[in-house]
């Protein structure tokens, strides 16, 4: 098969290391990779062919950034990996001359606003946390007293946000004496009267919601806006810094199901990852994440030539058969290992 370039938008990004040794090593044809990033000590730069500083995925210069760098390197596909990317690349897909890998604008924006997909999963009739959308200190404070604070713990986080940040846990029973002696900086839990101190009275869009609790579960695959065409759940056996660093292979179609009504009603394409804590649904991300990956299941590369229409929606559904339960990953910064 012909050579194909791939452009990976936030080649600093955890799991880069992994994804671009996936594509690198596709068992069919020579890639060529060209990462872009906001920062000049991104991994990309030492991992791709090529590489390229461009602004911010929030910064309005940034898609004309990225199809410069598509035009220069005659690159054959976009695969954009964090969530700040999407929402620019999405509004401008239709000017590329080759595939970007990004849902509609409609898709990403009812994705990225976690007050919206909670309220879409309620009307679908799927487990989500109860949630009160507010703005500022006060707005906080009466929210998690409705849900309970201080009878139990709730938490929060901003509307817009992706990888945990501004995730905190309001919680009475925290002992800040202990997190200042025992624990490592960057706890997530602290007091009520803590975080309204600290917040502002107005200008930040907040969601308060009920603490989920039980073993975190995420969906990986690829979508057609209409299904998951390829794909499996994973548990998260472990996190760092707000990122899951092990995952495990399920085989559980009530996930699969459960998967495929938020890729139709959302219209999902593409790649997705779609999170759980316990039965209840957190996270719905339109964008490719940290994949368990198989010699024989490569879904990166599968996702790249789909794009390219070198297979069908037909031919990856008929390699679900491959999905191994119990294959297991181990994610570092800069490198995943494979058993």
């Amino acid at each position: 098969m012909k050579p194909i370039t791939v452009l990976v938008s936030a080649s600093g990004a955890p799991g880069t290391a992994a994804l671009l040794r996936a594509l690198r090593e596709n068992g069919e044809r020579d890639v060529r990779l060209v990462g872009t990033d906001m920062s000049e000590r991104s991994i990309g730069r030492h991992l791709c062919d090529a590489f390229h500083l461009v602004p911010a995925g929030a910064d309005p210069g940034f898609a004309d950034a990225i199809l410069d760098v598509v035009e220069r390197e005659a690159a054959d596909v976009v695969l954009p990996q964090s969530s700040h990317d999407l929402e620019g690349l999405a509004a401008h897909r239709d000017r590329f001359p080759v595939p970007v890998l990004v849902s509609s604008p409609e898709t990403i924006r009812r994705s990225n606003d976690k007050a919206e997909s909670y309220a879409l999963l309620h009307r679908l009739g799927l487990r989500a946390p109860e949630f009160r959308r507010v703005e500022g200190a006060a707005g906080v404070e009466a929210a998690a007293r409705e849900l309970g604070y201080p009878d139990r713990a709730v938490c929060f986080k901003p509307v817009f946000s992706s990888g945990s940040r501004g995730f905190r846990i309001l919680d009475p029973s925290v002992d800040r004496a202990h997190q200042l002696l025992y624990e490592r900086p960057g706890s997530v839990a602290m007091r009520l009267e803590e975080a309204v101190e600290l917040l502002p009275e107005r200008g930040v869009d907040l969601l308060v919601m009920e603490l989920a609790a039980g073993g975190e579960r995420t969906i990986d695959g690829i979508a057609d806006g209409e299904r998951i065409v390829l794909g499996h759940p994973k548990t998260r056996e472990a996190m760092r810094a707000g990122l899951a660093m092990y995952f495990v292979t399920l085989d559980d179609e009530t996930l699969m199901r459960l998967g495929d009504a938020i890729v139709r009603e959302l219209e999902i394409d593409h790649f997705f990852n779609i999170q759980l804590v316990g039965e209840h649904v957190i996270e719905i991300n339109p964008r490719i994440s940290t994949i368990v990956y198989q010699e024989d299941l490569n879904l990166p590369y599968l996702g790249v030539k789909r794009a390219l229409g070198e297979i069908t929606a037909e031919e990856l559904a008929a390699l679900r058969s491959r999905v191994r339960p119990g294959r297991t990953a181990l994610r570092y910064f800069d490198q995943v290992e494979w058993d």
